[in-house]
């Protein structure tokens, strides 16, 4: 494809030479001659003036660099653009292989590829271009909108429902039971039935080996548009907004409700019985105990404000240091004052 092509796709203006090829994308200190490249973030401006590539994506207001310029004001989001006209993933023609095993009652919409062992259970319904890849197994009364691409080994339980274009990852599980057990009176723990359902919203994407656990009772609900990475624990009867996201190992105990546009980063946790308000951001492995108001960062485990958290790390590396020069201090006083050391004063009174 010609740069100019490439330009007029994305709708960005070309500073350069519009004939030059470009065969593929990459990463800036992997771009060759013939592919294309981005800087998003300005600590990697600096690569931008010697990077190989044939051309970079960058903001209308970059610096002139050597190599040809594609300005937009979101070249992230153009680069993952990009990429979809140089990679185009294994196409799935419709059909159903002999090993899969549907239950008669189930409805399955037009275009749909069903894989080999694939498992189609009581009373499921299925939108049309659904992608069910090898294994996969849908449980009794699933529901789901048109566009479902569960890739080999996810699991649907009973009875959830699923949006339109919502795509689960390898091992995705929604709809296990929820963790809940209570003690009879010989101090056993007994299993608390998991009646509810998990509804996720259109657009929603499950990561790999990512769980969202079934409501005791109610439902557990996943907003449309929010993404939850691999390894991800939404607990029972959680809620969680729109345009969200769960990074990698970040859980939700029970009946944790989540706004809209907030961020959990890696190892985030959140404790039962907690909200936390519309674009609240944890960032890696902060834990909250209560309650977070709207628009707040978080740091830190028990969580506070990232701000006094960022001073606070600051001040702890500087604990050892402050200690001897309290201890010096301390010392100092005690000669001027000539007051004697605890120690020496009990030594004496013996």
């Amino acid at each position: 494809m010609k740069l100019g092509e490439l330009a007029r796709r994305l709708g960005a203006e070309l500073r350069g030479d519009a004939e030059l090829e470009i065969t593929g994308v990459k990463g800036i200190e992997d771009a060759g001659s013939t592919e294309i490249t981005f800087v998003a973030n300005p600590r990697y401006a600096g690569l931008a003036r010697s990077t190989r590539a044939a051309a970079v994506l960058v903001e209308p207001e970059f610096q002139e660099i050597p190599v040809a310029t594609l300005r937009i004001r979101n070249p992230y989001h153009a680069f993952s653009r990009a990429l979809a006209f140089f990679y185009q993933p294994p196409a799935y023609p419709p059909g159903i292989h002999p090993t899969a095993v549907i239950d008669p009652t189930a409805e399955i919409g037009e275009g749909a590829h069903i894989g080999a062992y694939v498992v189609v259970g009581q009373g499921v319904r299925l939108g049309p271009q659904a992608t069910l890849l090898s294994h996969v197994v849908l449980y009794p009364n699933v529901r789901a909108g048109s566009h479902l691409f569960a890739h080999a080994h996810a699991v649907v339980r009973e009875g959830c429902v699923l949006g339109d274009h919502v795509t689960l990852e390898n091992g995705a599980v929604v709809g296990a039971d929820g963790f809940g057990f209570a003690k009879n009176e010989a101090g056993e723990w007994e299993k608390i039935p998991q009646s509810g359902p998990v509804r996720l919203g259109d657009r929603v994407d499950v990561q790999a080996n990512a769980c969202v656990d079934r409501a005791t009772v109610g439902e557990t609900r996943i907003g449309n548009g929010t993404k939850i990475d691999n390894l991800v624990q939404v607990g029972h009867g959680s809620a969680v907004g729109e345009n969200t996201l769960l990074c990698a190992q970040s859980g939700l105990a029970g009946s944790s409700v989540i706004g809209n546009n907030a961020i959990l980063a890696g190892q985030a946790g959140v404790a039962g019985h907690c909200s936390l308000g519309d674009g609240v951001i944890l960032t890696a492995q902060a834990g909250v105990s209560h309650d977070i108001p709207a628009g707040k960062m978080i740091s830190g485990s028990p969580g506070f404000d990232n701000r006094i958290w960022l001073r606070a790390v600051t001040a702890f590396q500087r604990l050892p240091e402050m200690l001897r020069r309290l201890d010096r201090l301390e010392k100092k006083v005690g000669a001027k004052s000539g007051a004697s050391h605890p120690r020496e004063e009990k030594q004496g009174a013996e």
